[in-house]
């Protein structure tokens, strides 16, 4: 079974509600719109696991600079 998509048209002045099949055009841009957030999602992804791994370093560095365990340093911040 094929949905075709449709989008809403409600006209305010008469209150008519109407069903429109989505053009080609339209078609296209929703799938565009969808590849673009699915690449933002994934870059967004990305820099919060760098952002992670560069606080675990920065906590493990100073650990050993202070000659404490990374928990230690963690809880002291807390």
């Amino acid at each position: 079974m094929t949905d075709i998509l449709q989008k809403l048209i409600i006209d305010c002045s008469t209150g008519e509600a109407t069903y429109v099949p989505l053009t080609a055009d339209e078609i296209a841009e929703r799938e565009a719109q969808a590849a673009a957030w699915a690449e933002q999602q994934a870059a967004d992804a990305t820099a919060a696991q760098a952002a992670a791994d560069k606080r675990t370093a920065v906590l493990s560095a100073l650990a050993k600079a202070a000659g404490l365990t990374v928990q230690e340093v963690t809880d002291a911040l807390a």
